[in-house]
């Protein structure tokens, strides 16, 4: 039971920051191209409080890392908060500024995990043991914001991925691909448990593993 209590302890501040830092990113990035909707919801900002969402946030994250845990073996450890409002209409040219609003969550978490890299380099510059309370939070915070990251880059509307090939995309084609939105979950929930979303997840982690690796 201890291990298990130290296991939830070291995951808990890296998904509840790589999950609000996220959000967050994506109203700044929408208020700078002219949508000022989360700024008025009061939704940029890094209090954690104004993102959480009970499900994805919390319950979610604890039962794949408690499965994980008693189950043994490598788990998917993801979660989500309450999507920041943006409205893509508002934004000065809606069908190129929506790319960098996506983009700015996955962004964000590379950048986080960058941190948590530097961190961990402190952390044994100081002498703290790396299989120590603080060196396991600083390697859990990079693996948490990695799989936040490819995850979030998976191209499936409503994922950031899916909004950013919609951006790319020419307009018949970006109208046909949106069809797919009110399917997308389902989908994912179907590629994790079939394993098939490891497969496509991987491009993209070795990716912010290759960044990450610079600052080793």
């Amino acid at each position: 039971m201890e291990s298990l209590i130290q296991t939830i302890a070291v995951y808990a501040i890296p998904v509840l920051f790589g999950i609000t830092l996220h959000e967050a990113a994506h109203g700044y990035v929408a208020r700078y191209f002219g949508d000022p909707t989360a700024e008025q919801a009061g939704r940029i900002s890094l209090n954690p409080t104004r993102h959480i969402d009970p499900m994805g946030t919390i319950v979610v994250p604890l039962f794949l890392l408690l499965s994980t845990k008693l189950l043994g073996g490598a788990g998917l450890l993801f979660g989500w908060a309450k999507p920041v409002p943006v409205n893509w209409s508002k934004l000065r040219r809606p069908k190129k500024d929506i790319l960098w609003v996506a983009l700015a969550g996955p962004a964000s978490n590379l950048f986080m995990g960058i941190i948590w890299v530097l961190l961990l380099r402190l952390f044994l510059m100081a002498g703290v043991d790396i299989h120590s309370f603080w060196g396991k939070m600083a390697i859990a915070g990079v693996q948490v914001n990695l799989v936040l990251m490819a995850l979030n880059l998976v191209p499936l509307p409503p994922l950031d991925g899916g909004r950013i090939v919609y951006s790319l995309l020419p307009q018949p084609y970006a109208n046909q691909y949106a069809r797919i939105e009110p399917y997308g979950m389902l989908i994912l929930i179907v590629l994790m448990f079939t394993g098939a979303l490891w497969v496509i997840l991987q491009p993209f982690l070795a990716f912010g593993n290759g960044i990450i690796r610079l600052f080793l």
